[in-house]
Formats: structure tokens, C-alpha cells, sequence
């Protein structure tokens, strides 16, 4: 079992995502995932860098692998577009690059005035998409496509790595979840959900990596954490299809009022204690998942990376 840490591009300038994946590095983590935003999910978080620049610092400055989590290489960007930025960090991370997707949010792709499309479209749209990025990354001579959504003309991408990027991706559910079996080298998602991982493995993910990630909000105190984990992420809590079809921070903003501090302190490991942020992973290492991203919220990452230096993982190592 792999353990990472989680960039969140939301939160952090791309100063500190850059400082974050040196420290995880120095800590032990194995890898990382960086979030790919237009707009954070609130004002309270108040960043969103564009996240290919920040993976052309971090290669500079760290080793470890990265995966986005997740790009959406359908509406706000072209696919060809995205493959050329997905080959270029392979390169700069000498091949240590995993390009995730998944079928978007209306936050970030609703921008440019395009209709945002229903699911089922979405993610007709997102293989389509893959089929597009394949091309250009495998073939040698010019690419042409015409298809359902996405017209490519004479492209062909020079600067690329030697062996064709992996492509994993995200399923929230069993719709898009059976995609990723069908299309995807690999699976994403944020819910300990063991029954839609076997639906995955069952449905031709088979012995394909499956990552997951979560949260937690380190602190001096318990309170301090719970308080900042329900001030910059309360939308964490929100239920369902909500964070896919609302367009801007702040429907999610008036859609957080819903969920309540008690509901974010059962739900998330705070405060400063090792023993609460080893139990925190419980859920995800007993669903059976490959890769185990953490994120830290609020301004205690530095802390937290210590923490997790010395103490939390050598014990998530020493049990798994």
C-alpha cells in the first residue's frame, strides 16, 4: 500500500503546494495527487492556480510521483490541449506523471458559456476525450479526428515521454465507475466505498491501482481543527450530485449552511493526536484500495508533515 499526500490547489498558494510537495517528500509520503481547479469551492478557500505551472515547479523541487485529481478534459479545456500539458510534466517528471480525469463539476467548466452537459453526455464525452489523448501520445504522424464532440486537425504533440502516460479515473458512482473499468489503467475516488471498487474490479478493472483520498485537519487542538475543517471545507459535506451541478462558490457557499460543526467533527480527523489520524485511514486500507492520499486543511501542513514524519507513518507502515 502506497500512502501520498493530497495538494489542494484550492486552498494553498502555489508557493506553499510546492513547499507541501518538498516536505511530503522529506516525510516519506510516495507520491502525490494535486487538485485541478478553476474556481476553489469557496471564497474562504481562496485560491486556484492553474495547475499545470505548479506541476512544472513541483518537478523541479521533488521526486515523487503525480497524479491529478482530477483533470477534466472535456468542456473548459480541449483534449488535445490537455494532452500536450499531461506530456510535458511526464517529461519534466521524467515519466513520473498519471494523468487522472473525471466527467468535471459546473464550478470549473461552466465558464466559457458552453451548456453543462447531463452525465450520461459527460462521460461520452470523456471517452471520446481518452480515445483523442491516446492518439496523439501514441501515434506518429499527424492526428486527425472527427467525432461525436471533438474535432482534432493535423495535430501531433513532438515533446512527449518515451512510454504513453497511464491514465486513471475517477467514479463516484456505478455509471462512471464501470467507464473507468472499461477505459481507464486505473481508478479514483474519495469514498471508502468497498462496493464500488469490487464493481470496478469486477467489471474489468481487475488488478488495475485503484487511489483514493481524503482529509484531515491537523491542529494544536482538536477544536481548533474542527473548527478549521468546517470553515475552509464544509462543502465536503454536502450530499450527493450537489458538487457536480452547482456553478459557482457561492451556491456552494449557501449550500454549506446545511452542514452542521457536529457533522463535520464526526466526519473528519482533527486536532493533534497520531492515533486519530492513523484510525482515519481505517476505512480506506479495509475497502482493500492500492494508494491512500491524505490532505491537510487549514495552516498546520508543516506541523502535520511532522507529525506524520515521525509518527504516523512509520505506524501506517508498521500495521499495513
Amino acid at each position: 500500500m502506497k500512502i501520498g499526500y493530497f495538494l489542494s490547489s484550492e486552498e494553498y498558494t502555489p508557493a506553499q503546494l510546492i513547499q507541501q510537495a518538498r516536505l511530503a517528500e522529506e516525510a516519506g509520503f510516495d507520491a502525490l495527487w494535486i487538485s485541478d481547479h478553476f474556481h476553489p469551492w469557496n471564497d474562504e478557500q481562496g485560491e486556484s492556480a492553474f495547475v499545470w505551472s505548479t506541476i512544472g515547479a513541483i518537478s523541479q523541487v521533488c521526486e515523487l510521483p503525480v497524479t491529478t485529481a482530477v483533470t477534466c478534459p472535456t468542456v473548459r479545456i480541449h483534449p488535445a490541449i490537455i494532452a500536450q500539458a499531461a506530456a510535458t510534466s511526464a517529461v519534466l517528471l521524467n515519466g513520473r506523471f498519471t494523468l487522472g480525469i473525471g466527467s468535471g463539476e459546473a464550478l470549473n467548466e461552466h465558464i466559457l458559456g458552453s451548456v453543462w452537459p447531463t452525465v450520461d453526455v459527460r462521460l461520452e464525452m470523456l471517452e471520446e476525450a481518452v480515445e483523442i489523448m491516446r492518439r496523439l501520445w501514441t501515434e506518429d504522424g499527424f492526428v486527425n479526428h472527427h467525432g461525436k464532440h471533438y474535432t482534432v486537425d493535423t495535430a501531433r504533440i513532438y515533446t512527449r515521454p518515451e512510454t504513453p502516460l497511464p491514465i486513471y479515473m475517477s467514479g463516484f458512482g456505478p455509471e462512471a465507475t464501470d467507464v473507468a473499468a472499461r477505459i481507464a489503467d486505473g481508478y479514483i475516488t474519495t469514498s471508502p466505498d468497498a462496493d464500488l471498487l469490487k464493481r470496478f474490479r469486477d467489471n474489468g478493472g481487475g488488478d488495475k491501482p485503484a487511489q483514493v483520498g481524503f482529509k484531515v485537519s491537523y491542529a494544536p487542538t482538536e477544536e481548533e481543527g474542527i473548527e478549521q475543517a468546517h470553515r475552509i471545507w464544509r462543502n465536503s459535506g454536502l450530499p450527493g450530485e450537489l458538487s457536480q451541478v452547482l456553478p459557482s462558490p457561492r451556491h456552494f457557499e449557501q449550500a454549506s449552511e446545511l452542514v452542521t460543526k457536529e457533522s463535520t467533527a464526526q466526519s473528519v480527523a482533527a486536532g493533534p493526536k497520531a492515533d486519530a489520524h492513523v484510525q482515519a485511514f481505517k476505512p480506506y486500507v479495509e475497502a482493500g484500495f492500492d494508494e491512500i492520499y491524505v490532505a491537510n486543511m487549514g495552516p498546520h501542513s508543516v506541523d502535520m508533515m511532522n507529525l506524520y514524519r515521525t509518527e504516523v507513518l512509520p505506524e501506517l507502515r508498521r500495521i499495513s
